[in-house]
């Protein structure tokens, strides 16, 4: 029997729906991003470690993340449990957060929110954490260091195709980067022959 695949997805872009609107909602009332968004000291509002990887900057960012968790996160939930998934979504989010704003802080900081870091830790995972990209690197003879090589390559190729003013690309290559590590070891993975 085959698992619902889209619970997991699904329920992480309920979850983005619901802190966008808690957003929207305090905002009216006087209560900013930066309630919700990641900054330095990271222990001044350490619940923002969490609410920061389900904020958005607005409906465009939303969206854009909500598409990307639909499709790239649907191909991660289809060889992992519910549960591993969302832990997984949280923790590379939150980490790549984390380094995000500790990067930013010599040139003076930011406050950093939506779930990019995520979404390319999912990526990441996806590209690495499959039979076909093992055949691949198999067919091309890499050795390990020239495997890690190439992982850091396609990381910041894509994290430099979504380079914009106000993007998070440190979160994208963090994310990207522990995503494929995870996927190296498969680590969402529950059914052996997955």
């Amino acid at each position: 029997m085959r698992r619902v695949t889209a619970r997991p997805t699904i329920a992480t872009i309920l979850a983005c729906l619901g802190i966008f609107a808690l957003q929207e909602i305090g905002s009216t009332v006087g209560i900013g991003s930066g309630a919700f968004a990641l900054s330095v000291p990271l222990g001044h509002q350490p619940w923002t470690i969490v609410t920061s990887v389900y904020a958005h900057a607005g409906i465009a960012h939303l969206i854009a993340n909500s598409v990307a968790v639909l499709v790239i996160g649907s191909l991660v939930a289809r060889v992992t449990t519910p549960g591993r998934f969302h832990a997984f979504f949280i923790t590379t989010g939150a980490i790549a957060g984390v380094i995000q704003v500790l990067v930013a802080v010599p040139f003076g900081g930011i406050a950093v929110l939506g779930a990019s870091g995520s979404v390319f830790a999912l990526l990441g995972y996806a590209l690495v954490g499959n039979r076909a990209s093992e055949r691949a690197l198999a067919w091309l003879a890499l050795g390990r260091r020239a495997r890690v090589g190439l992982l850091v390559l396609v990381a910041a190729l894509l994290t430099a195709a979504t380079a914009a003013p106000g993007v998070a690309l440190v979160a994208h290559f963090a994310g990207f980067c522990l995503g494929a590590g995870a996927g190296r070891f498969r680590l969402l993975h529950v059914d052996a022959g997955s």
